[in-house]
């Protein structure tokens, strides 16, 4: 073992260490009751610890809600039944919920575990898009957009916007707190991507001033208006582009072939895969912001044996034979909020898209804020809990591994999380069935 795996940096990132920053996240938001025999902690912790370990259903996770490990692993001195937990997390503001992101991040900012994310001119990439994750033709909420059809009828829907830090050469991903795309207080109108790009854009200044970012956006992101915000944001940027979307952008490339503006680089790599640039700084947007300047990189790869591929980009970076490679890799990297982050929750074991439970205020969003801040706190523990990367290994899937740990979860007593992801990735002794009728079974302990 290297001395960085046994150091006291890595061991602030294991499980033990990030469920009690999210507790104690919890306990600085005040209950808005005035009296309950159940805390808003217990509650909020309750509904962290469903999507923690993975839990079909609210339903399945009410059937266990009396299990002592709820206690010694995640601090839960009474957990509320499913009907107790959907009313009292309903009017719970999900702004509340962002400092526990924060405290996580910061954390795994000190402990050194994000270093290696770092991917050029000292900066992060932070992968920006939307998705769903509830629609239902009868069950609504206030906040709900809502989408009319010509045949009158009505579906119903929640989004987020997400945020992640992510690499080329990292399959984890980092994920900031997500901005809900929700239909405001006293609008008529649905909420859309654009505005919750712009709140968020503001609150990861308000809550990261000093993080030096590139953003990666899809080709709807390349117009002008999101490109001045970014730029007021102090983020670096790398936005798809279409033809269809930035005729006179090409033209000018084209153009600049012939005037000596544009440039060519070709680079084969060990693989033998060709990597065709052509790249040109400073070219006008569009004819709409002809005084917004960007540098514009159309990029083809060749790869022996398999069909060509064609993506173009813009960007504030200066493109050079250098940094066309790393800018490159890092506009592809975009992909990793829909494939590592959305499917992932969508297909890992998350069930991002099951209906926990919708309420009439904001419980819908309040259980998909929890799931992502379950989702956050596994990716900081694969990136940097040894632990828990030897019982991802043995476990061979994330599927496999989370079938395991509410195995021993449920089936044994435990004292932490680590310990269960230990037993995983050790191995552990397996104890005789002993039935409460043999004479020499314990009562089970309920302390």
């Amino acid at each position: 073992m290297d001395a960085f795996e046994s150091s006291p940096q890595r061991a602030a990132c294991s499980g033990d260490r990030l469920l009690g920053l999210v507790r104690r996240s919890f306990d600085r938001i005040v209950d808005y009751r005035p009296s309950s025999t159940i805390c808003l902690t217990d509650t909020l912790m309750s509904a962290f610890a469903l999507f923690s370990l993975k839990c079909p259903s609210l339903l399945s996770f009410d059937k266990q809600r009396a299990d002592p490990n709820l206690r010694s692993v995640y601090g839960i001195d009474q957990a509320p039944c499913d009907t107790q937990m959907r009313e009292t997390l309903d009017p719970v503001d999900p702004a509340q919920l962002e400092p526990a992101y924060r405290e996580i991040f910061r954390v795994a900012q000190r402990s050194k575990v994000l270093e290696s994310f770092v991917h050029m001119n000292d900066c992060y990439l932070l992968s920006l898009d939307g998705t769903g994750y509830f629609s239902s033709s009868t069950i609504h909420c206030a906040s709900c957009l809502e989408k009319h059809h010509r045949n009158g009828e009505v579906t119903y829907q929640h989004q987020m916007f997400g945020a992640a830090i992510v690499h080329p050469d990292h399959r984890e991903v980092i994920p900031l707190a997500p901005e809900p795309i929700i239909k405001q207080d006293g609008a008529t109108k649905n909420d859309c991507e654009r505005n919750a790009a712009k709140r968020f854009l503001e609150k990861l200044r308000r809550d990261h001033p000093h993080l030096k970012v590139i953003v990666i956006e899809d080709g709807l992101a390349s117009n002008g208006p999101h490109i001045r915000a970014l730029q007021d944001k102090d983020c670096h940027f790398i936005l798809g582009a279409k033809s269809g979307d930035h005729a006179s952008l090409f033209q000018a490339l084209t153009d600049g072939v012939d005037s000596g503006e544009t440039f060519e680089y070709i680079h084969t790599d060990e693989d033998g895969v060709v990597h065709e640039f052509l790249y040109q700084n400073g070219v006008p947007l569009n004819q709409s912001n002809p005084d917004l300047k960007i540098n514009v990189l159309d990029y083809w790869e060749h790869r022996p044996g398999k069909k060509s591929q064609h993506f173009t980009w813009v960007t504030d970076l200066k493109i050079t034979r250098q940094s066309a490679l790393p800018i490159m890799r890092g506009g592809r990297c975009r992909w990793k909020i829909e494939n590592e982050t959305f499917n992932t929750l969508k297909n890992q074991g998350y069930h991002f898209e099951h209906n926990f439970g919708h309420g009439k205020q904001n419980l819908s969003v309040v259980f998909a804020m929890l799931m992502t801040l379950a989702f956050l706190v596994d990716q900081i523990q694969q990136i940097g809990c040894r632990v828990f990367r030897r019982a991802l290994q043995v476990a061979g899937s994330k599927r496999a591994l989370w079938e395991k740990m509410r195995s021993i979860f449920f089936e044994h007593y435990v004292d932490s999380i680590t310990d269960i992801f230990a037993a995983i990735a050790d191995g552990y002794q397996r104890q005789r069935l002993k039935l409460r009728t043999d004479p020499g079974a314990q009562p089970p302990n309920t302390s």
